[in-house]
């Protein structure tokens, strides 16, 4: 037979110490920003603005994709542009040179006397500096000149007492600037002086 649970009375003492201190109701609360984005996400959205905010982001997605597809293209011009502008440079200094090479094959087909050959090549040479002239190519000074690194590339050294040590004794290969930047520097030996070196 299951036991019968004890009935809870409260004493007389315990009714009269409740109706001196009565319940202390808590302040209302207003409402927190988490409680309202609670309620309004919970809110159902009313269809006519449902559709407004659809439209709305239609035409946002829409315009990104129109504004990705004018930039791609702009992209896509801006390199052709770049390459007939580079082509149309390299065009313009060929034609220079053309006039150079035929004169070359010129002197390859010509019969004449070795010191008119070599006449001939001077020539040769003297328009391909004007034309080099033309396109702001410079060659830089060698011969004589003292020694600068930033200019000149060391092949050796020559033992010479006419010279002053670490100028150029001689140039090997001729170097360039085009509008002041190095296109190649000059190859050259520079003169190691015993008499200068000793004092």
């Amino acid at each position: 037979m299951p036991k019968k649970e004890p009935e809870l009375t409260l004493s007389e003492e315990a009714v009269a110490a409740a109706a001196e201190n009565p319940v202390i109701e808590m302040p209302k609360q207003e409402p927190t920003q988490e409680t309202t984005q609670e309620t309004a996400e919970e809110a159902p959205v009313p269809r006519a603005e449902f559709d407004q905010l659809k439209a709305e982001r239609d035409q946002l997605l829409d315009r990104l994709a129109r504004l990705q597809a004018e930039f791609e293209n702009a992209r896509k011009r801006g390199e052709r542009s770049r390459s007939t502008d580079r082509d149309y440079a390299v065009g313009n200094v060929v034609e220079k040179f053309l006039p150079v090479l035929d004169h070359f094959e010129l002197a390859l087909k010509s019969t004449g006397t070795e010191e008119q050959l070599r006449s001939g090549v001077e020539l040769i040479v003297k328009q391909m500096e004007d034309v080099l002239g033309q396109l702001h190519v410079t060659a830089i000074p060698a011969q004589g000149v003292e020694f600068d690194p930033h200019l000149h590339e060391a092949l050796g050294t020559v033992e010479r007492d006419d010279l002053p040590d670490q100028h150029v004794a001689e140039e090997i290969r001729r170097g360039y600037k085009l509008h002041g930047r190095l296109l190649r520097p000059a190859l050259v030996r520079v003169v190691s002086n015993p008499k200068q070196i000793s004092e």
